[in-house]
């Protein structure tokens, strides 16, 4: 039975893709989430999105905003609000020195991926983000196709 454990593997349920595109990332930390049983149920089979939340610290605490985890298809009445506002568990440390960079340095709290741990566990990683202006995504764009556009040419002479 040891063994089955050890061989568990982090399983990605949600990853927000376009955060790498749209902000510049600075710092980053994994938190717990506070679930109901039915929104476990829904993110084990992968029915959520992250791409338009964030997370927002008010009074010590931090909670996780407008991430859309589908209700239960067995859930009845007992089922849970789609994009209610859920707290995460981060140490205090943690939380004043985010509430800090968000106070003091305008940035933001955005999620980058919401999966389960080793132990089976929801985790939300976050990351503390500036937006990029229009000018720094073309540079990111154009930085990118360079970089494929190099590949293609080192693969077509040979050189890997």
């Amino acid at each position: 039975m040891a063994k089955k454990e050890d061989e568990r593997a982090v399983k990605i349920v949600a990853d927000n893709r376009k955060a790498r595109f749209n902000y510049e990332l600075h710092d980053s930390v994994e938190a717990g989430l506070v679930l109901t049983g039915t929104e476990v149920k829904s993110l084990r089979m992968g029915k959520s999105q992250i791409a338009e939340s964030y997370a927002q610290i008010k009074d010590g605490e931090a909670f996780l905003i407008n991430a859309h985890i589908e209700e239960f298809s067995h859930g009845n009445r007992f089922n849970h609000e789609p994009r209610r506002p859920r707290k995460l568990l981060m140490h205090y440390r943690q939380i004043v020195r985010f509430a800090q960079g968000i106070d003091r340095e305008g940035m933001t709290l955005i999620p980058l991926r919401l999966y389960f741990d080793e132990k089976g566990r929801a985790k939300i990683q976050l990351a503390l983000a500036r937006g990029k202006k229009l000018h720094d995504k073309r540079s990111s764009i154009k930085e990118r196709d360079w970089n494929r556009q190099k590949a293609r040419v080192m693969r077509s002479q040979g050189r890997d």
